[in-house]
């Protein structure tokens, strides 16, 4: 009844280990590498995987990627599809827990799980992420890269959005919830990710991406009563453009306005209660990052350009 669709660029070892947790497990996998140089195809094959290379010809993204490993499926054969992203690892027992819920609730579409940091220790981006993995069990607003779906309705709402260049796990949601379906987390493990994010400008790059995410998540579906990442658009703007740009232009004409940059250590002292002392040093820093993101997508709004994906590996 299940099928994989794994999604890949230059992953190395983290996709042989991913594909390699999948033997004997579904009836079908579907690699799909989007330009790699390190012999991940010949690896996929290698290892029985119907490979799909992406044309390069025009950009590619993870959701269309994921669109055209989707398309190889036939939902009568293989009627649920675990999505991977090729540095993850499927967790044993996932596939029977996600399965049995999904037979069980024919309401909801995505079922997901708890996702780990495998080396947590590695970085504290690396820590971060982990931190950013742990979300609610219960009904869920999204769900993140792997998820166990049901193929027909992916099909009832045209799959992923082949241009976002992020954030398209959430508005695929979106749009699954506006058409009855439900996403749930589901309080099981799920898959071991390795964001091997070792340096400050890696996760500088991953913070952007994100803005560029709110902003266009904003654009498309900002309006009521979805609301779509509103909030997060505008705490991004003002936070890492509006209140900086404001202190340093002002301090031009009056210096005491540069003062108005200690807004943002006592930002972070005011979130270390509820989150700990580093996630909200970096909650508060990250805006800078994402206003950038979200500053780049409005910008070529206006110029009618495209952004290109945003790679911080």
């Amino acid at each position: 009844m299940i099928a994989a669709v794994v999604i890949g660029r230059n992953e190395g070892a983290r996709l042989i280990a991913c594909l390699d947790a999948l033997q004997g497990q579904v009836a079908r996998i579907v690699y799909v590498d989007s330009g790699s140089t390190d012999g991940s195809v010949q690896a996929a094959r290698a290892r029985g995987a119907e490979v799909l290379a992406l044309n390069m010809d025009r950009p590619f993204t993870a959701a269309r990627a994921r669109n055209a490993g989707l398309a190889r499926l036939d939902p009568d054969q293989t009627p649920l599809v675990q999505l991977l992203d090729g540095d993850c690892v499927l967790r044993d027992g996932w596939l029977a827990t996600a399965r049995a819920y999904l037979e069980k609730h024919p309401d909801v579409a995505v079922a997901c799980g708890r996702r780990r940091e495998r080396h947590p220790e590695a970085s504290v981006y690396n820590a971060l992420c982990d931190a950013e993995w742990d979300t609610p069990v219960g009904p869920a607003q999204a769900c993140g890269g792997d998820a166990m779906m049901r193929l027909s309705a992916l099909r009832a709402v045209g799959g992923y959005r082949d241009g976002l260049i992020a954030g398209e796990e959430p508005e695929l949601c979106l749009r699954l919830r506006r058409a009855g379906w439900g996403v749930q987390r589901l309080d099981a493990e799920m898959t071991w990710h390795d964001a091997a994010i070792t340096r400050f400008s890696q996760w500088w790059r991953r913070s952007r991406r994100a803005g560029h995410a709110f902003a266009e998540g904003a654009a498309l579906h900002g309006a009521p009563p979805d609301r779509h990442w509103v909030r997060e658009h505008r705490r991004a703007l003002f936070w890492g453009a509006g209140l900086p740009a404001l202190a340093v232009i002002g301090a031009l004409v009056y210096p005491w306005m540069l003062g108005l940059l200690l807004f943002l250590p006592v930002q972070m002292v005011r979130l270390m209660p509820r989150m700990g002392v580093v996630p909200a040093v970096f909650n508060v820093l990250g805006k800078l990052p994402e206003a950038q993101g979200a500053l780049t997508f409005h910008l070529n709004r206006l110029r009618g350009r495209r952004a290109g994906i945003v790679e911080y590996k």
